[in-house]
């Protein structure tokens, strides 16, 4: 299978995730501004879901820049992310509906969480289909966001139990970390092109 396949897979259910949790944002009955204000909460929780999507998508993107070739097992940890970000619908809706309660701000992190771990999994696969000298290993280094990451998640996890504002401001921070504008894959590719 070639990576084009792979990548327009991919962009087709993101784009399905998207939609799902649009079509979450019901129309209020009423036609004023304090008829749409009930909707608060499930509009925070949408953008903040779409907000990671598009994290996704765009780290996806990126990341298959790299891949020269895709194996069975590549292709299997692209599944197992997807089936993770399939989930964000349900657990941004249940999360919106019932105003940020323990349970729903708790699995809405688990969800996160093992996203993260699915996208960490899917990246060490092309790592080792393509060495450890591959643009992908070169590009990421260290990678301390990577790393940081399912830290924040799992403090948002457990702090839900304490404070579901603990939470949501690791959620939000990973979001925020993440949106600022990551070069080091871009970087490679260019100093790949000046050495071929």
């Amino acid at each position: 299978m070639t990576k084009g396949r792979l990548e327009a897979f991919t962009d087709g259910v993101l784009a399905i995730i998207i939609t799902i949790m649009v079509l979450e944002l019901k129309v209020p009955q009423g036609g004023t501004f304090k008829d749409l204000s009930a909707l608060l909460p499930v509009f925070g929780s949408y953008v903040l879901s779409f907000v990671y999507v598009a994290i996704y998508w765009n780290n996806h993107h990126h990341m298959m820049q790299t891949v020269k070739h895709v194996s069975g097992s590549i292709l299997w940890a692209n599944m197992h992310l997807l089936f993770w970000l399939s989930l964000i619908p349900f657990v941004t809706g249940w999360m919106g509906e019932n105003h940020f309660t323990e349970a729903t701000v708790f699995l809405y992190g688990l969800v996160l969480l093992a996203a993260a771990i699915a996208y960490f999994i899917l990246q060490n696969l092309i790592i080792k289909s393509h060495g450890k000298a591959s643009v992908l290993a070169r590009a990421l280094g260290k990678d301390l966001k990577g790393k940081a990451s399912p830290l924040l998640y799992l403090i948002g996890i457990v702090g839900a139990f304490f404070s579901v504002w603990v939470s949501g401001i690791m959620f939000v921070l990973v979001a925020i970390m993440w949106l600022i504008p990551d070069s080091r894959i871009e970087k490679a590719l260019k100093e790949e092109m000046v050495k071929s």
